[in-house]
């Protein structure tokens, strides 16, 4: 038997995705975000969802592109730190001794050392309440060589990628695979 909870942000898995701004200086910026997913296939695209209150939801409304970078499992405190620090007090790239590489495509920094990085301009703002849904179409996704697979695309246990549980506040990483999608279910 079910038993209600009631309604709140507990849907499984959440990214820990690290969303990359330059601020009106130019500084580099960057912010670990959950609320986040594709969106779309055609044009693709993703969508992240921030408070106003952050000093990258100014950044991205200012610049319209922002990057979304993909940490391994091996950068889960510097994950953390993006999340818990703000911009406007400290360089958090000094700070964790990360690397921002300025895009060629977008006004938004990525991050050198995380191995997959989406560059995305932004197409769409919608606010909800407390967060602001930025919808952005990828114009590239940039991914170490190391993680790729025969096909030339990002293999996930090569990537390592970190998910957020909601309901515990924990980082986590990808389990073992399950099997083939548009595929297993045919063999039920």
């Amino acid at each position: 038997m079910k038993k209600s909870i009631g309604a709140k942000t507990l849907a499984f898995p959440a990214p820990a995705w690290v969303i990359g701004t330059y601020d009106s200086n130019g500084k580099p910026n960057a912010m670990t975000a959950a609320w986040a997913g594709i969106c779309c296939s055609n044009p693709p695209c993703v969508s992240v969802s921030l408070r106003k209150a952050t000093y990258s939801y100014a950044c991205i409304l200012e610049n319209e592109t922002f990057t979304v970078n993909i940490p391994s499992e091996d950068y889960v405190k510097e994950t953390d730190y993006f999340g818990i620090a703000s911009g406007r007090d400290e360089n958090k790239f000094e700070a964790t001794g990360l690397t921002p590489v300025k895009s060629g495509l977008v006004s938004a920094p990525y991050i050198e050392e995380f191995p997959l990085v989406l560059e995305c301009k932004l197409l769409h703002s919608f606010e909800i309440g407390l967060h602001t849904m930025f919808v952005g179409e990828i114009l590239d996704i940039k991914a170490e060589e190391a993680v790729l697979d025969e096909k030339g695309l990002p293999e996930i246990g090569k990537v390592r990628p970190l998910v957020y549980g909601t309901g515990d506040r924990t980082y986590y990483g990808v389990g073992k695979s399950l099997g083939k999608a548009f595929s297993i279910g045919k063999n039920r």
